[in-house]
């Protein structure tokens, strides 16, 4: 399989199954559209009899010759090697875990999909006991896995920090006994923090997802307090503080885009002005009647504006300054494993959330739905076929990935996404899958261009 595309003024070729990113010239771009998978030895007649205006037929001949060659080589037209890793799939150990330490907020986002807070099933904090129960849940469940991550979450984690620390301290008590380590994340909005908070934060978190949406106009007309006012204004110096002791471990912050700012490029630049470099922005995903949702019409501005992000960060970078956007980062020599290629984020198997009240669920997505209840820390359930079903959620056993080009970048998307909007996690959910491809496309070639510079 191959993908062909044009960016920053370039023709891209990506093999897909072996990853490799060729620079292309535009006569090798348009007789792609008449080679076949695999090739066939000769230059197809058709090739000649419509691109012969263009080129001269001894020309595509001879470039044909060149593409049949790469394919003999194992360079183009790869064999799919991932296959055999899918259908030997198996549940694994569990090692990630996102405890919603408090399923409440004090904010009211209007695009929140945890209802504003309380997931639907109304506004509580997670007390220590359920805490524990998680701890020795994740270390029972981990098996051999030493390396373990647990994840703060809300809701609004700070409306609980008590918890939170004591928290930390049993599970460093813990990881002394059973030979684990444990790397802290906390996702927080902002507004709750102080000294000691940032102080202890920056000492024993991993890292650190700050959340805010850009521009402050931007930010104040979806993130609003309780009150109805806007929240930037209240939480912005905090983070900056934050940041400023945080050196050089890890963060970044993280926001929304919707149909209200597709000029979202801004937003970046505003945070990177502010002082951040380290940034996210993701689409939205929502009922397509709220007035805030993208929809499929809204594609083509959408991936005109990454295309615009694209060459601000490339500016940036040519100035000798640092700017990293979370969804152009991209490794083209080595990447993930064949196992998080297929499967991604481990959803439901490697990864799972758990309620105040000590629920289990895939992931923070599925919290409050009912048919994707796991299990229960209070009396020791845990669904393991439906664990079984998360980890054959895989590239292949979705039909719309397993003929995708972006299967091994995107490994099949995100499970929660898939069930709400696209009715079951082995579908693909189609905006969120195009979105995606376009982000691809324009990190391969800013990740390409880089490399050709360096070449030269």
């Amino acid at each position: 399989m191959i993908h062909k595309f044009k960016q920053n003024g370039m023709y891209i070729l990506l093999d897909v199954n072996s990853g490799g990113v060729h620079i292309i010239d535009e006569l090798t771009y348009d007789l792609l559209d008449y080679v076949s998978d695999p090739p066939a030895e000769e230059c197809p007649q058709a090739a000649i009899e419509a691109l012969s205006g263009k080129y001269p037929a001894a020309d595509l001949r001879e470039c044909y010759a060149e593409l049949y060659s790469l394919y003999k080589d194992k360079i183009l037209f790869s064999e799919d090697d991932y296959e055999k890793y899918a259908l030997s799939a198996v549940a694994s150990p569990v090692k990630a875990m996102c405890l919603l330490i408090a399923q409440d907020c004090n904010l009211r986002c209007e695009y929140c999909f945890a209802g504003k807070g309380d997931y639907g099933k109304g506004r509580t904090l997670m007390d220590f006991e359920t805490g524990k129960k998680a701890i020795d849940f994740l270390i029972q469940k981990s098996a051999n896995r030493r390396n373990l991550e647990l994840d703060f979450f809300g809701g609004e984690p700070l409306m609980n920090f008590n918890v939170v620390k004591q928290i930390v301290e049993y599970a460093r008590e813990q990881e002394k006994l059973h030979d684990k380590n444990f790397r802290f994340t906390i996702t927080t909005n902002g507004t709750l923090l102080s000294d000691d908070k940032i102080e202890f934060i920056n000492k024993e978190m991993y890292n650190v997802v700050l959340s805010v949406d850009g521009r402050k106009c931007v930010n104040d007309r979806m993130r609003k307090r309780v009150d109805g006012k806007g929240s930037y204004d209240l939480f912005m110096p905090k983070f900056k503080k934050l940041v400023e002791k945080r050196g050089d471990k890890e963060y970044y912050v993280r926001g929304t885009y919707t149909k209200y700012n597709m000029d979202f490029t801004e937003d970046i630049l505003s945070l990177y002005d502010e002082g951040f470099d380290q940034i996210s922005i993701e689409p939205v995903m929502a009922d397509p009647n709220e007035p805030y949702a993208l929809t499929a019409a809204d594609l083509p501005r959408i991936f005109e504006e990454y295309e615009k992000l694209s060459d601000k960060i490339k500016e940036i970078r040519a100035n000798g300054k640092f700017i990293n956007f979370f969804h152009f980062m991209l490794d083209l020599d080595q990447g993930p494993c064949a196992i998080k290629r297929l499967r991604g984020c481990g959803c439901g198997n490697e990864y799972v959330a758990i309620s105040p009240d000590g629920d289990i669920y895939p992931c923070h997505q599925f919290v409050g739905i009912d048919e994707y209840k796991m299990g229960s820390l209070n009396d020791g359930t845990f669904d393991t076929e439906m664990k079984m079903d998360f980890a054959r959620a895989h590239v292949y056993s979705k039909p719309e990935c397993r003929k995708c080009w972006a299967k091994f970048y995107c490994s099949g998307g995100c499970n929660a996404n898939n069930y709400i909007y696209a009715g079951d996690i082995h579908n693909a959910y189609k905006l969120s899958c195009d979105i995606e491809k376009k982000r691809l496309e324009c990190a391969i070639a800013l990740k390409a261009e880089k490399l050709l510079d360096t070449a030269e």
